[in-house]
C-alpha cells in the first residue's frame, strides 16, 4: 500500500516518520518543502499537488492546523477530493471539526473513495515512537482495511463509529487535557505561594489520586522552565472553542468550558498564538511574582517506551 501524507508538522511528521520508519512507500507534501527534506533524504517521495498524491496513493492522510486548512487542502482544484478514486482511503488525522469532517467525507464518497477521521492522542513524544492512541470514526469495513496501517501510526486503535465520532470525542479529551492543565498550574503555584518545595510537590501529585498523564508530562515541562509541549495556545484554543460549541449545540449549560476559553483567549493576547501552551501559568507567576521552577526536570518530552506493535481496542477488552 502506497501512502500520502500531507501536513509534517510537530505532530504530523512524527506520525510520517513511523510510516517510513516500518518500511512503507511513502509521498509527502507539506507547504514548507524543507519539512519535507528529511523524509526525501530517506526514500520518500514528494508530490506537487495534493491531487498528485490521491492520484499515486491507496491511502492519503491529512493532519493540518484547522478545518479551514483542511477543507482548503482536499477542495482546491488540484485538491485531494480531484484525486480520490473508488477505493481509496482518505484519513484525516488533525483535531477538526465534525460537521465539517462530515461534509468532506460526503463528498469523499461521491468519489468512491472510503473516509476516516481518525485524530491522535497521547502527545508527540509519543507519536515519535509510534505508542500513540488514534481513534477512528468511519464504517466497519472500512476501519479493517485500514488497521494495519493504523496500528503503524499508534499503538492503541478505537473504532468509535460514524465518521465524525472520532473528531467529536478527540475535541473532549483535549478539553479534559486542559482543564488538567490549567489545575495544575493553579496547583504549582500555590504551593509555591505556601512555601512547598517544587520538586516534593510534584512527586506528591504524581503518587497520588491527584496525578494524571498530563501531570507526568506537562508539569515536568512547566517546571524545567522549557515549557515546551509542541502545542501552542492557538490550537488549544481551537480545540476547547470546539468542545464549548458541542456543548452549545446540545443545549448543555457548562460553567467551566466558557472559562477556559476565556482564560485561554486572555493568554493569546498576552503572550501570542504561538506561544507553548503550558506558557499559560505565566498569568499567574506575573500576578504573584513567582517563578514556578525546580530543579532535575527534562527540558523536552521523550517517550521511554520502546514501540510495540498497535492493536485494536474492544470496548469492554483487548483484541
Amino acid at each position: 500500500m502506497r501512502i500520502g501524507f500531507i501536513g509534517l508538522g510537530n505532530v504530523g511528521a512524527k506520525l510520517a516518520g513511523s510510516i517510513l520508519r516500518n518500511g512503507h512507500d511513502l509521498m509527502v507534501r507539506d507547504l514548507d518543502r524543507a519539512a519535507a527534506q528529511p523524509f526525501l533524504d530517506k526514500g520518500a517521495t514528494w508530490a506537487d499537488s495534493p491531487r498528485e498524491m490521491a492520484q499515486a496513493c491507496d491511502m492519503v492522510i491529512t493532519c493540518l492546523p484547522s478545518p479551514a486548512a483542511c477543507s482548503a487542502v482536499m477542495e482546491a482544484e488540484d485538491g485531494v477530493l480531484a484525486g480520490l478514486s473508488e477505493g481509496s482511503i482518505w484519513a484525516e488525522m488533525s483535531t477538526t471539526d465534525a460537521n465539517e469532517v462530515r461534509r468532506m467525507a460526503e463528498l469523499a464518497r461521491a468519489r468512491g473513495a472510503l473516509p476516516i477521521d481518525c485524530p491522535v492522542s497521547g502527545g508527540c513524544h509519543r507519536a515519535a515512537t509510534g505508542n500513540i492512541s488514534i481513534f477512528a470514526g468511519c464504517d466497519r469495513a472500512t476501519f479493517e482495511t485500514a488497521l494495519p496501517i493504523l496500528t503503524v501510526l499508534g499503538r492503541r486503535v478505537l473504532h468509535t463509529g460514524d465518521v465524525g465520532t472520532a473528531s467529536t470525542l478527540k475535541v473532549m479529551t483535549n478539553y479534559l487535557a486542559t482543564a488538567n492543565l490549567l489545575t495544575c498550574c493553579e496547583a504549582l503555584v500555590t504551593m509555591k505561594a505556601a512555601g512547598l518545595d517544587l520538586a516534593t510537590t510534584y512527586e506528591a501529585i504524581r503518587i497520588s489520586s491527584g496525578t494524571s498523564f498530563v501531570h507526568e508530562t506537562e508539569s515536568q515541562m512547566i517546571l524545567n522552565g522549557s515549557r515546551d509541549i509542541n502545542f501552542t495556545m492557538d490550537l488549544v484554543a481551537k480545540d476547547i472553542g470546539l468542545f464549548d460549541r458541542i456543548a452549545s449545540d446540545a443545549g448543555v449549560p457548562l460553567e467551566i468550558s466558557p472559562l477556559m476559553v476565556e482564560i485561554f483567549r486572555d493568554g493569546i493576547a498576552r503572550y501570542g498564538a504561538r506561544a507553548q501552551s503550558d506558557d499559560i501559568i505565566r498569568r499567574l507567576e506575573d500576578a504573584t511574582g513567582l517563578e514556578i521552577l525546580a530543579p532535575g526536570f527534562p527540558s523536552e518530552m521523550l517517550d521511554d517506551e520502546p514501540e510495540e506493535p498497535g492493536y485494536e481496542i474492544v470496548r469492554g477488552g483487548r483484541a
